[in-house]
């Protein structure tokens, strides 16, 4: 499948339904969500690996990862009704995708490949949710896809080496969030954020 085509595909990935500003619930554009599979595609960590969606929303990587060729994978979130709704658009696509309901905390499913867009920590109540997505990835898989506002890259490489990590590569995209919540003062929000490839360092998990 070329990328185009698979950005087609996860154009239908259906948005929340009734977001919940206080976690940051935004679909993540299917053009970056396309290039961030294509890039680990081109990596080898998407066909034939086990990959891991962690705060996986509706499911667009999810989604992606199975059209690419994954072995097996596996969504989490820790909003049930989310994980509704990607069932219900996995099962309506014949899309062998396992949906879990867990708070990050409590994940122990492990993996060939984590990819995750986790909270950026605009909210009060998501603050250091960047880094406990990071540790409990790097926890999870030897490789990890996850994107963060650029800004915080520096602090969160400092923090990925004391968890073990390693940076391999970076990828910089804008990241548009459509107007959803009664507080937004704008049509649209944009983002600055980065892709990182993290490796984990000494993989106990083997």
């Amino acid at each position: 499948m070329k990328q185009r085509t698979l950005e087609i595909q996860l154009q239908h990935v259906p948005p929340p339904t009734q977001p919940d500003p206080t976690r940051e619930q935004y679909l993540t554009p299917a053009p970056i969500a396309a290039d961030l599979l294509y890039t680990a595609l081109h990596h080898g960590d998407i066909t034939d690996k086990t990959v891991l969606d962690l705060g996986c929303g509706t499911g667009i990587f999810a989604v992606g990862a199975t059209l690419l060729g994954a072995r097996h994978v596996t969504g989490i979130d820790i909003d049930p009704r989310l994980i509704t709704q990607a069932t219900a658009y996995a099962h309506a696509k014949n899309l062998p995708i396992d949906y879990q309901v867990s708070d990050i905390a409590d994940v122990t499913t492990t993996a060939d490949t984590v990819l995750m867009n986790p909270p950026f920590g605009a909210q009060k109540a998501n603050r250091n949710a960047d880094r406990r997505f990071l540790e409990k990835a790097i926890e999870a898989a030897p490789v990890i896809y996850s994107m963060h506002l650029t800004k915080t890259v520096p602090f969160l490489n400092t923090m990925i080496t004391a968890c073990h990590g390693e940076v391999t590569a970076e990828k910089h995209y804008s990241f548009t969030i459509p107007a959803q919540f009664t507080f937004h003062t704008k049509l649209t929000a944009t983002y600055e954020v980065t892709l990182l490839r993290i490796m984990r360092k000494h993989d106990d998990k083997s």
